[in-house]
């Protein structure tokens, strides 16, 4: 991708998750995301070099956002993908278990602000349907840049927007 698109897509994006803050955050706005790249050994991989910048660039985008809490399960791969985010936020990562998908629902339900979850493949549409947004088809194994936007309107539904974290760059 030429730089100037790559440019216009990051802005899109960026243009498009600071909607929902500039209305001072109310209602709340929850980014849900993957895990980025993981290293295909071990019981609880790490981060790829390419899931690590990855993990920066959302964080880029969404500290822009105004985040207040940050979610992760407690696996290395989304520790590490959250991380940037809450350090540059000055925020801890809150681990959650992905077994009790409702108790973190109702607790993120009861904040005010846009908050960050991270998840895994098979977690994040049950999280988003849990939220009363719309997951869309199956995350493949393969698929890391997807990141759901869900805002609840005063009436109580809950818009999804499904977008795109940018593609690590080659090192």
């Amino acid at each position: 991708m030429r730089l100037p698109a790559r440019l216009f897509r990051c802005l899109s994006l960026s243009l498009a998750m600071l909607a929902p803050a500039a209305a001072l955050a109310e209602p709340s706005a929850i980014y849900l995301v993957r895990h980025g790249e993981k290293a295909a050994v071990g019981l609880d991989p790490e981060l790829t070099p390419q899931g690590q910048a990855r993990a920066r660039s959302i964080a880029a985008i969404l500290s822009r956002v105004g985040i207040t809490q940050v979610f992760s399960t407690p696996t290395q791969r989304t520790r590490q993908t959250a991380q940037p985010l809450a350090q540059r936020s000055g925020l801890e990562v809150q681990l959650y278990d992905p077994r009790a998908p409702k108790a973190l629902v109702e607790k993120v339900k009861a904040l005010s602000g846009p908050v960050l979850v991270v998840g895994h493949s098979n977690t994040l549409p049950e999280l988003v349907r849990l939220f009363g947004g719309a997951p869309g088809a199956d995350i493949a194994d393969d698929e890391y840049d997807r990141l759901y936007q869900l805002t609840p309107d005063a009436g109580g539904a809950v818009r999804t927007v499904l977008l795109s974290s940018p593609a690590p760059s080659a090192p």
